[in-house]
C-alpha cells in the first residue's frame, strides 16, 4: 500500500476506534451489545497486528513506569479478586482500550491524531444534536435503547436514550445517552477545536462554528461536572499563556500568584459550598453522590491494601456491588469518583500507582506547554498551540475524576494511555508536539 493511502488508513482506523471509545453507547443502543462487542474484538485484533508490525518504534525506556504498573496491577488483580470470573470479564474491555490507545500513540503522528480526534468529536456532536432534534420533531417522546424491554412495567427515566428535552432547552443526552458524558465530550471537543483554529489547520469560519457548537452542547447538557471541568481548563490555559509571556527566569511571581489563587478558591469553596451547589442546582448530597461515596468507602475499608479486584464498570448481577449505588430504584455501576473506585478495586497500591502516573502526565504536559521547543536548540522558536493539548485534556480528565469514574474506562483511559506515551517519548514526539 502506498505511503499516502497507508497514512489515511491509519487515520481512518483511529477515527473509528475513537468513536467506539467516546460514543460506543450509540452503537450499543442502536444495534445491541453483540455487534458492539464484535466490533471491539475486530478493532483490537487489527491493533495487535499494527503494534507487532510497529514494535521497532517502541521506546522501551520511555514507557511510563507507573502507568504500566497500574495496568499490569489491574490485570493481575484477577488472582486475588473477590470474583475472579467477573474481574476477568471486566478486564477484557480494559485490555482492549489499552491496546487501542497504545496502537494509536505508536503509529499515528501527533498532528494526525489531533485531526482524527477532531473529526471524531465533530461527528459525535453533530449526530447528537441531529438525533435530539429528530426525537423532538418526529418522535415526540422519550426513546430507549433497543436492548431495553419497555413492554412491561415502567422503566426508570435514567435508562432513556433520549428524554426529548431539546426544544425545552435540555438537559440533552445525545447519542451517548448520558448528559455528563456528552458534556465532557464537548469540553474535549472545545479544546481540540480551539487548538486547530489557533494552528490554522481549519478554516477560520468553520472552526468558529464548531467552537460555538461545542459551547452550545455544554450548555444544553446542563452538566455541573463538565462546567467545572471547563472552568479548570480555561484557568489553566490562561495561566499557561501568562507563563509563555514571561521569561523563564522571571516566572516565580506567576507561580506564587497561581498558588495564592488556588488557596483562595479552596477556602471559598469550603466556606460557600452550599451557595455554589445551589447555583448548579445541586443539593448537599451532590445528587446522591455522598451516599455512594460512603458505601464505596465502607467496602474499600474491608480490603484497603489490594482491594476487591478490578471491576470497572461494576457488573449488575454481583453482590454486593449491584447494591452499592442505588438511587430511586436505579442501580448505578460506578462510584462517581475514580479515586474511591480504584481504592475499592485495587486498594491503596492502585490509588498510589494511578496518582503517580497522572502526576507524571500532568507535570510533563505542563513543561511541554510552557517551555519553548528545545529539540533543535533554537531558543527563539515560537510556541505551538498543539503543545497545549496534552495539558488541557489532562486537566479536564482530573477535574472530572472527582465526580465520575471515566478516567479508567473507555475514552478516559484511552486518552490517558495515548497522552502518557506521547509526552514521555523523547525527540520524535516532543518535536511533533512543538
Amino acid at each position: 500500500m502506498p505511503a499516502k493511502e497507508y497514512r489515511k488508513a491509519k487515520t481512518g482506523l483511529a477515527v473509528v476506534t475513537l468513536f467506539m471509545l467516546f460514543a460506543g453507547e450509540a452503537i450499543r443502543n442502536l444495534l445491541g451489545w453483540e455487534i458492539f462487542m464484535g466490533m471491539g474484538v475486530l478493532i483490537t485484533a487489527i491493533y495487535i497486528v499494527v503494534i507487532i508490525r510497529a514494535r521497532h518504534l517502541i521506546h522501551w525506556r520511555s514507557i511510563p513506569f507507573w502507568l504500566a504498573f497500574f495496568a499490569l496491577f489491574a490485570v493481575t488483580s484477577v488472582t486475588w479478586a473477590y470474583s475472579p470470573a467477573n474481574t476477568a470479564l471486566t478486564l477484557w474491555p480494559f485490555i482492549e482500550v489499552t491496546i487501542g490507545g497504545v496502537g494509536i500513540a505508536l503509529t499515528l503522528p501527533w498532528n494526525d491524531f489531533i485531526r482524527a480526534l477532531g473529526t471524531t468529536l465533530r461527528w459525535i456532536l453533530a449526530v447528537s444534536l441531529l438525533f435530539e432534534l429528530w426525537v423532538s420533531v418526529f418522535v415526540g417522546h422519550a426513546i430507549y435503547p433497543v436492548f431495553i424491554d419497555t413492554s412491561g412495567e415502567k422503566v426508570p427515566a435514567v435508562y432513556q436514550w433520549s428524554r426529548n428535552l431539546l426544544l425545552e432547552g435540555g438537559p440533552i443526552q445525545g447519542v451517548v445517552g448520558n448528559r455528563n458524558q456528552l458534556g465532557f465530550i464537548a469540553v474535549i471537543a472545545l479544546i481540540v477545536f480551539s487548538i486547530q483554529l489557533a494552528q490554522k489547520t481549519v478554516w477560520r469560519n468553520w472552526g468558529t462554528v464548531w467552537i460555538l457548537i461545542a459551547l452550545l452542547t455544554i450548555g444544553l447538557t446542563r452538566s455541573a461536572t463538565d462546567i467545572i471541568a471547563l472552568a479548570a481548563v480555561v484557568a489553566v490555559a490562561a495561566l499557561v499563556l501568562w507563563m509563555r509571556s514571561v521569561p523563564a527566569t522571571k516566572r516565580r511571581p506567576v507561580y506564587l500568584t497561581a498558588f495564592a489563587v488556588i488557596i483562595a478558591l479552596t477556602v471559598l469553596v469550603n466556606v460557600a459550598s452550599s451557595a455554589i451547589l445551589a447555583v448548579f442546582g445541586k443539593g448537599s448530597d451532590l445528587t446522591g453522590r455522598t451516599d455512594i461515596w460512603a458505601a464505596v468507602t465502607a467496602m474499600a475499608e474491608q480490603r484497603p491494601v489490594f482491594g476487591w479486584g478490578w471491576l470497572s464498570p461494576w457488573v449488575p448481577w454481583l453482590e454486593p456491588f449491584n447494591n452499592l449505588a442505588v438511587r430511586s430504584g436505579v442501580h448505578y455501576l460506578q462510584a462517581h469518583n475514580v479515586w474511591l473506585d480504584v481504592w475499592m478495586q485495587l486498594g491503596y497500591l492502585g490509588v498510589i500507582a494511578l496518582a503517580i502516573a497522572m502526576f507524571a502526565l500532568l507535570s510533563r504536559s505542563w513543561f511541554i506547554a510552557i517551555d519553548r521547543p528545545q529539540w533543535d536548540l533554537v531558543e527563539t522558536r515560537p510556541y505551538s498551540a498543539s503543545s497545549l493539548l496534552p495539558l488541557l485534556v489532562t486537566v479536564a480528565l482530573l477535574a472530572q475524576s472527582f465526580a465520575e469514574s471515566q478516567l479508567v474506562v473507555q475514552s478516559g483511559w484511552a486518552l490517558v494511555v495515548i497522552l502518557s506515551l506521547t509526552v514521555m517519548v523523547p525527540t520524535r514526539i516532543t518535536k511533533a508536539l512543538n
